[in-house]
């Protein structure tokens, strides 16, 4: 069994994808927290129970990736375009989705905890089974799935205003 560090992991996934998937495969754990992925395209990677915690996505192209059971714990997703993703019983709790494109992706049993939604187009995603999505934050810009994919009793409306926050953090003042 060949060990790699996380850099030689990361480098193959941007230039062998399906090596990874073949090693991945045969490996127990895998630890890929804190890389920076951002600006790479991945396609049907095999990122399941894998703990990605921290780690980078950002101007991602995402598609058809497997991050079912992953720790996905205050990992950046910005501006990442995510389709047809599967993040079923995922940790998704601090995580940053402002600005992405996360559509046709499974949430089912995802815990959205603090996950920040900020202008995100989340349009044909399933959510109904997702969990803590009233614990998320988003916006007015955010762009949700119909309501028939998204918890019962979910008020996409009664949203917890970001800039409303940050002004309130500002009035605050600093001593420093």
């Amino acid at each position: 069994m060949i060990d790699y560090t996380k850099e030689e992991l990361a480098d193959i996934l941007r230039k062998h994808p399906e090596k990874f998937n073949e090693w991945k495969a045969e490996q127990e754990e895998v630890d890929l927290s804190e890389i920076d992925f951002s600006g790479i395209n991945l396609s049907e990677i095999d990122f399941s129970d894998a703990d990605l915690n921290s780690s980078s996505f950002a101007d991602c192209n995402l598609s058809f990736v497997n991050f079912n059971g992953a720790d996905l714990t205050s990992v950046d997703f910005t501006r990442a375009r995510v389709l047809e993703c599967d993040f079923s019983e995922a940790l998704l709790t601090g995580a940053d989705c402002s600005y992405a494109e996360m559509t046709y992706c499974n949430f089912s049993e995802c815990d959205l905890a603090g996950c920040v939604f900020s202008e995100a187009d989340l349009s044909n995603s399933d959510f109904s089974a997702s969990e803590n999505l009233h614990a998320s934050r988003y916006d007015d810009d955010t762009v949700w799935p119909d309501d028939d994919l998204l918890p019962e009793n979910f008020d996409s409306t009664s949203h917890k205003d970001l800039s409303a926050l940050e002004d309130e953090e500002d009035s605050f003042g600093s001593d420093y």
